[in-house]
C-alpha cells in the first residue's frame, strides 16, 4: 500500500485508481484509501526517520503512542488538568508507602545482623543470604515490591568502579551542585562516586527515551544536552542539561518509564549509576524532599503553565535558606543572583524605604533582577522567621518563561 520508493518528503497519494488492479469490494478499497493508507504511510515515513535497527518493535510502540495520543485529544482541559493532579497526589502516596517500607526492612536487616554478630563474630552469612533479589519493573505492582520483597531485603554491597583521583573529584564537583546529591555524607558520597561508571556520548546520541524502562541515572561532567518531551503528538524543548545537571532519576525514584528523552547536542561525559545503588543510598530521603517541594510549588501561580515533569526538576533545583527576623533578603540596587519563592513565614518588599508589596507563602520575589540584569528593584525584609526557597540565576533562566515575568514588573514602576 505504501510504495516502496515513497520517501517521508516526497510521498505519491494512492488513489481509487491505485486499487484497480485488487478484487475487493469497493467499500473496502475506500477503507483501504481513507483509514488505512495514511496511517501507514505516517509510520513508515517515521521509521524512515528514525532508521531503528529493529523496525518491528519501533512500529508496535509507534501505534501505541498514536493511540494514547488519539485518547488524549478526546479529552477536555479541565480533565487533563484533573488527571494529572490525580497522578500526583497517587505518585505521592506510592513513594511514601514505598519509604515506609525500606524504612522498616532496613530496621529489621540492621537488628538481624546485630544480633547475629553479638552470637557469633567469626561466623559468615550463608552464601544465598547473598543471591541477588529479582529486579523490580515497573509493571511489578507495589503490593508486591513492599510484601513480596519485604522478607528478602539484603545487605547491598555496592560496586566499585576503579578510578583516578582526577575523577574521583570530577565526580564529587558534579554531585555538589545537585540537591539530589548535597545531603549525603562523607561515606555515602564515596560510595556513590565508586559505583558510577563513565559514559561517553557522541553528538545526535539518544541517552534515554521516552517511555523505555530506565535502570540509570546520568550526571554531566562535560557537554550539553536536549531533554525533549512528547506532548500531544508534538515534541517540546525542556531544557537544556549541562556540568553538574542529573537527569533520569525519575523513573528510579517512581519506578516509572522514562518521561522524556534526551539526547547529546555535542560530544558528552557522562557518569551513569545504577538503580540499586540509587535506591539503597539516596532514594529515601530524595523522596521526601521531592515530594514535599513538589506539593509546595503546585500552589505557586508562577507555575501554573509547567507540566508534572517541568515541576520535578524545579523541585530537584531548589535550595532552602532559613531568615530570621527583621534580616534583608535582598537589597535594592544591589546585583540579583537568586530568585527567591516564601515557603514558610512573611516578607515585605520596600522601595526608597516605602513599604510597596507583603508576601506571604508561595509568592516568589527577585525575578527582575534576573531576568534584566540590572541591580534590585527593591529591599525584601523577612518579618519574624522565614523559610525560603531559592533558585541560582543560570537554573531560573532555563527552567522560566522569562516573557510570563516581564508581565509582572509593573508591581515595583
Amino acid at each position: 500500500l505504501c510504495q516502496s520508493h515513497r520517501s517521508a518528503d516526497a510521498r505519491l497519494p494512492l488513489t481509487m485508481d491505485g486499487l484497480e488492479h485488487l478484487s475487493i469490494p469497493e467499500d473496502k478499497k475506500r477503507y483501504i484509501l481513507e483509514a488505512l493508507n495514511p496511517l501507514l504511510e505516517e509510520m513508515v515515513a517515521e521509521s524512515i526517520r528514525s532508521m531503528p535497527k529493529d523496525p518491528v518493535p519501533f512500529m508496535l510502540e509507534w501505534l501505541e503512542d498514536k493511540q494514547v495520543s488519539a485518547q488524549d485529544n478526546k479529552l477536555s482541559h479541565d480533565e487533563k488538568d484533573r488527571l494529572l493532579q490525580e497522578n500526583l497526589e497517587l505518585q505521592a502516596k506510592v513513594s511514601k508507602v514505598m519509604s515506609q517500607m525500606q524504612q522498616v526492612a532496613k530496621a529489621v536487616v540492621e537488628d538481624m545482623f546485630e544480633s547475629e554478630e553479638e552470637e557469633n563474630d567469626d561466623e559468615e552469612p550463608p552464601p544465598e543470604f547473598f543471591a541477588k533479589q529479582p529486579k523490580l519493573t515497573s509493571r511489578h505492582s507495589v503490593s508486591a515490591e513492599a510484601i513480596g520483597e519485604w522478607n528478602k531485603k539484603k545487605v547491598f554491597v555496592p560496586p566499585v568502579i576503579p578510578k583516578s583521583e582526577e575523577q574521583k573529584e570530577a565526580i564529587k564537583r558534579c554531585l555538589g551542585s545537585s540537591l539530589l546529591f548535597s545531603s549525603l555524607g562523607q561515606r555515602d558520597m564515596g560510595l556513590v562516586i565508586g559505583a558510577m561508571r563513565e559514559v561517553q556520548v557522541e553528538p545526535q546520541e539518544t541517552v534515554i527515551q521516552q517511555g523505555a524502562n530506565g535502570d540509570f541515572l546520568f550526571v554531566v561532567e562535560s557537554g550539553k544536552l536536549e531533554c525533549r518531551i512528547v506532548q500531544d503528538g508534538e515534541e517540546k524543548f525542556v531544557k537544556t542539561c549541562e556540568a553538574g545537571d542529573v537527569f533520569g532519576e525519575l523513573a528510579l525514584l517512581y519506578d516509572c518509564s522514562r518521561q522524556a528523552t534526551v539526547v547529546a547536542s555535542e560530544r558528552c561525559r557522562l557518569w551513569r549509576l545504577d538503580r540499586d545503588t540509587f535506591n539503597y543510598i539516596i532514594k529515601e530521603g530524595a523522596e521526601k524532599r521531592r515530594v514535599r517541594y513538589e506539593g509546595f510549588l503546585a500552589r505557586v501561580h508562577l507555575l501554573d503553565s509547567m507540566n508534572g515533569y517541568e515541576r520535578s526538576q524545579l523541585a530537584d533545583a531548589l535550595r532552602t535558606e532559613d531568615v530570621d527576623d527583621g534580616c534583608t533578603i535582598v537589597t535594592q540596587g544591589e546585583n540579583g543572583t537568586k530568585f527567591y519563592i516564601l515557603e514558610e513565614g512573611e516578607a515585605i518588599a520596600e522601595k526608597n524605604g516605602s513599604e510597596v508589596m507583603r508576601y506571604g507563602p508561595g509568592d516568589y520575589f527577585g525575578e527582575l533582577a534576573l531576568i534584566r540584569n540590572q541591580p534590585r528593584a527593591a529591599t525584601v525584609k523577612a518579618v519574624g522567621p522565614v523559610r525560603l526557597l531559592s533558585i541560582d540565576g543560570a537554573t531560573f533562566t532555563r527552567l522560566f518563561k522569562v516573557e510570563e515575568l516581564l508581565e509582572r514588573s509593573s508591581k515595583y514602576t
